[in-house]
């Protein structure tokens, strides 16, 4: 059968997006600006890219015939991929829960948007904030609240030591740091 008349399911394909799923039960705690991010890229996704590819599609379907024509099939999919990210982003902002870190600011202790430096056991040091899985950025330094790390330092005070369950075995934690984000003025 021509690929052309296959249909491709989307039932569940919206979850793997890369993005991990939340524990069951839990809410999806968000920061402001990650929430503002995500709302940015939604309204992108349905102010602009949307009616910019139906446009497109449109255009190269009425070109004639289908099967082979490249701008109709790759505008095709890229609408599907664009129309999955917008109802992974509606569910998410949905479910969102947003969290002023700046309310726990001058604490000693762990909580969700908190900065923290720690130790491990052979003297590296290690800096972190724990923000939501939506908005998280490994390379700056940003882990999920529902990574083990986080879920080790969470609700712990400077100077304090916890226990993080790893591959190889456990390993200590000192705390050596804790700061949050300034209120706004």
């Amino acid at each position: 059968m021509s690929k052309a008349f296959t249909r491709e399911t989307d039932a569940d394909d919206d979850e793997d997006l890369g993005a991990p799923k939340l524990p069951a039960g839990s809410k999806n705690y968000i920061t402001r600006a990650g929430h503002d991010r995500l709302r940015a890229e939604l309204l992108q996704l349905l102010d602009v890219e949307r009616p910019k590819m139906v446009e497109i599609v449109h255009w190269a379907a009425s070109n004639g015939d289908r099967s082979e024509n490249g701008d109709y099939l790759y505008g095709k999919k890229r609408l599907r991929e664009i129309d999955r990210r917008i109802r992974f982003l509606t569910r998410r902002l949905d479910i969102a829960l947003v969290v002023d870190p700046s309310l726990h600011h001058g604490k000693e202790q762990a909580y969700f948007g908190a900065t923290v430096r720690y130790a491990r056991e052979d003297g590296s040091e290690t800096t972190v904030t724990i923000l939501g899985i939506d908005e998280v950025d490994s390379a700056q330094g940003q882990i999920s609240w529902v990574s083990p790390v986080a879920q080790a330092l969470l609700k712990a005070s400077v100077g304090d030591e916890v226990r993080l369950r790893t591959p190889v075995g456990w390993e200590t934690l000192e705390l050596l740091e804790v700061s949050y984000p300034a209120p706004a003025a």
